[in-house]
């Protein structure tokens, strides 16, 4: 009786930490798959950029300098793999553009242009995109990082090796978007 009792304990302990261990890495999967899905939007919107700098060039001339900021946020973010230093330079990148769209106010043939018009839409677009694949890889980071820290799944965790994920932040985006001429 006693012997059965101890093989349905550990019988049980085992199908536990089967569970628990398949669990997590579900969501590290899924942490893994929502990054990657935030990426291709970031990618987008790395592909977008120069466009968007040629086709202002030619018309603000006086914001060269925020244009050259723009293309050296975009190439930084782009050979970077670490994802707080990601996170500040999309959030310098965001901010950016959203300063460029604007200071289109002040250049109405370039508002007029239909180049620019598809361009923006574009842009505005793919940011959209970037802030639902962010909040989406952010929730998915909530839920297992949630699942790493309840009892007895941290434990399980803890034995084999599973760490929290970061979630990404895009710093400058919390303030609003001051243009000074």
């Amino acid at each position: 009786m006693l012997l059965k009792l101890l093989v349905l304990i550990v019988v049980f302990l085992g199908i536990a930490i089967l569970v628990g261990y398949n669990a997590l890495v579900s969501w590290r999967v899924r942490v893994k798959e929502a990054f990657s899905q935030l990426d291709v939007q970031l990618k987008r919107r790395y592909d977008l950029i120069p466009n968007l700098v040629e086709t202002v060039k030619g018309y603000m001339k006086h914001e060269r300098e925020l244009l050259e900021h723009i293309v050296e946020l975009r190439s930084r973010a782009m050979n970077t793999s670490d994802l707080r230093e990601k996170g500040e330079l999309e959030g310098g990148i965001s901010g950016n553009i959203k300063r460029l769209l604007l200071l289109v106010e002040n250049y109405p043939d370039l508002k007029a242009s239909e180049n620019f018009k598809i361009l923006q839409e574009e842009i505005i677009s793919t940011e959209n995109r970037i802030a639902y694949a962010r909040q989406f890889y952010n929730d998915t980071v909530r839920n297992f990082n949630t699942l790493c820290q309840v009892v007895p799944v941290n434990l399980i965790a803890a034995l084999f090796g599973f760490k929290p994920a970061d979630f990404l932040e895009f710093p400058e985006e919390r303030g609003t978007v001051t243009v000074k001429f």
